[in-house]
């Protein structure tokens, strides 16, 4: 998937005037693209569209117009494009109640090295978590983290021959498995994945 540039961008001003035709476009794309891992937990699968939404939304709210500012966005926010051989997610521990959470993040150390996706009878994908930096320590994690799920070419193949698509977590405090995963997400994602 390509990543964004400059021109790919809307001047502040076009953005202004194109904003809510733009963000009603995004959102709806989006309903096709969060997976609920059980009640508290879930994977907003990212692409170019979300995240030009999002570098359009902080070139507005910080008002960077400027070159240096505007490629700093596209730096920080081009890494969580897919590639075309895996999917890149933000993870997010959902506990309203802010006690809960708490303690939930507490006992919930280590679970975004526990989130999967699996394809039909291949081995489970675990995300690697966090590249840019650590966000857990050894008494709690954070209710944000940043996933990537790498594919073989055979996993990839398989998924856009029809395989299914499987995805859960296996913490020992926090376990789900959604099988399958519904197919309107799927079909989603597998415009993220190329076959080389």
């Amino acid at each position: 998937m390509q990543k964004l540039t400059r021109k790919d961008l809307m001047s502040l001003e076009r953005y202004a005037e194109e904003r809510a035709v733009f963000r009603e476009k995004v959102m709806a794309h989006k309903r096709n693209r969060r997976l609920d891992l059980g009640t508290n937990a879930a994977l907003y699968f990212e692409d170019r569209m979300t995240i030009q939404y999002q570098v359009q939304e902080m070139l507005r709210i910080e008002r960077i117009f400027e070159a240096d500012g505007i490629r700093d966005e596209l730096d920080a926010y081009n890494p969580l494009i897919p590639d075309g051989s895996n999917w890149k997610a933000t993870f997010m521990i959902e506990f309203p109640d802010v006690d809960e959470r708490q303690q939930m993040l507490q006992r919930l150390v280590g679970v975004e090295n526990r989130v999967y996706v699996q394809v039909a009878d291949f081995d489970r994908i675990y995300a690697i978590s966090d590249e840019d930096l650590e966000r857990s320590d050894a008494s709690k994690t954070s209710a944000v983290h940043f996933m990537r799920f790498e594919f073989s070419p055979e996993q990839v193949t398989a998924l856009k021959s029809g395989a299914s698509l499987i995805a859960g977590i296996d913490h020992e405090n926090y376990s789900v498995e959604i099988c399958p995963v519904a197919d309107n997400i799927r079909e989603s994602l597998l415009n993220d994945l190329s076959v080389s």
